[in-house]
């Protein structure tokens, strides 16, 4: 069969949950994409953060190519190098020494919290089931992270909603210790906030949080998703504070692009998930962890996360700049190379546009909450990048 592909065929054969760009990307380079037409644009997305060391990056299209010839998938009925590894390296990198893994953030949250309600469950009984999350708050897509998660948008409409959830609103401690009690399993938060428009948990709330966690007995989960694997300029963002997690769950930028997602946690919690009581049939994928091997290896290092730290500075310097000569900014909130940006008052409702048009312009960025412009460009991106594309960013937005 011989057919034209365009992105009308998207309307054709696709479910209709996204509304993609209106050109096909062909091919990327660095911190650029093409489509189509060979039209040209600098990323500042960098696939929703998953992308990490850019696109067509050589020496991982070389880790590809080399265990591809060696072993793409093999079940868990058995294990392989590249896996064991992986789990190594992460458990040396970090506060945890125990891993599993699986495909994606969405299945990483999953996990986590089937294990909390597991750890409860085995630990003290039926009625520990509580799970406290946050207003604004995005945990996957699947019917439990989703219900988890602080958005109703994308809960509602599906019948009746996994029980025993309770929404707060983020960075509230004081109705967060009025809420925690013996029947709370497991408290689930992002460091910062992703989808929910680039917010910060502030220190002394987590703090809070994780001292309340240890009275009550409920273990705290750290979705690090979008903020793990160097993006906050720490290999994960909770390490900018004095508190450590019970779980941490990545994936995004583990594998350089390759999907990937893994569950982070110590041998006193991971040993109530015994045996077949959860799974994954592609999670830990040879492939995918030769990948993350050498990603991992190379974010983790003092000199890469130094480098992301300049690259933050440059952000914001020139932001600040933009915002100055606008008039148009009411916010900056930069973390790593997570970066949230909001326009004033009389300019919020033209977020959409204003993205359109740098899109039309050579620039790609991303929408979060209802009136966030959000950065998340790759760890590795050139100076001369970033300055390119705030030119372009500073032309469209005093047209606004």
């Amino acid at each position: 069969m011989t057919y034209e592909i365009t992105r009308q065929t998207f309307d054709e054969v696709m479910m209709p949950v996204y509304n993609p760009f209106d050109k096909l990307i062909i091919k990327g380079k660095g911190s650029y994409l093409y489509d189509s037409d060979n039209n040209m644009y600098v990323d500042f997305t960098a696939g929703i953060a998953v992308n990490s060391l850019g696109h067509k990056n050589k020496k991982v299209i070389k880790i590809i190519k080399k265990q591809s010839k060696k072993l793409i998938h093999v079940s868990n009925v058995f294990t392989n190098k590249q896996t064991l590894k992986l789990g190594k390296s992460l458990t040396m990198l970090t506060d945890f020494n125990k891993v599993f893994f699986v495909n994606s953030g969405t299945e990483a949250n999953e996990a986590a919290l089937k294990l909390a309600r597991r750890y409860a469950f085995d630990n003290f009984g039926k009625d520990k089931t509580e799970i406290i999350s946050f207003n604004k708050s995005f945990h996957g897509r699947t019917f439990f992270s989703v219900c988890v998660g602080g958005q109703s948008k994308y809960s509602d409409g599906f019948g009746p909603k996994v029980s025993c959830i309770t929404h707060l609103d983020f960075n509230d401690i004081k109705t967060f210790e009025k809420t925690i009690s013996n029947k709370t399993c497991a408290v689930i938060l992002e460091p910062i906030q992703g989808e929910g428009g680039i917010i910060k948990a502030h220190n002394s709330f987590l703090e809070k949080v994780r001292e309340l966690c240890n009275k009550y007995n409920a273990l705290l989960i750290c979705d690090e998703v979008q903020t793990g694997i160097g993006r906050t300029a720490k290999l994960f963002a909770y390490e900018h504070t004095n508190i450590v997690p019970d779980i941490v769950t990545l994936a995004k930028g583990l594998a350089g692009g390759l999907p990937i997602g893994a569950v982070l946690t110590h041998d006193n919690i991971a040993k109530h998930f015994t045996l077949s009581s959860h799974g994954s049939t592609f999670g830990g994928s040879p492939l995918s962890c030769a990948v993350g091997n050498f990603v991992i290896n190379k974010v983790a290092k003092d000199d890469f996360l130094n480098k992301v730290k300049e690259r933050q500075d440059l952000f914001l310097d020139i932001l600040n700049s933009i915002a100055k000569e606008s008039n148009k900014i009411a916010d900056i909130r930069v973390y790593g190379l997570l970066i949230g940006i909001n326009l004033k008052e009389e300019y919020k409702d033209k977020v959409s546009l204003f993205v359109k048009k740098c899109a039309e312009n050579g620039l790609l960025l991303l929408t979060a909450g209802n009136n966030t412009i959000r950065l998340t460009p790759s760890l590795n991106i050139k100076k001369k990048t970033i300055i390119e594309g705030l030119n372009i960013f500073k032309e469209i937005l005093l047209e606004l």
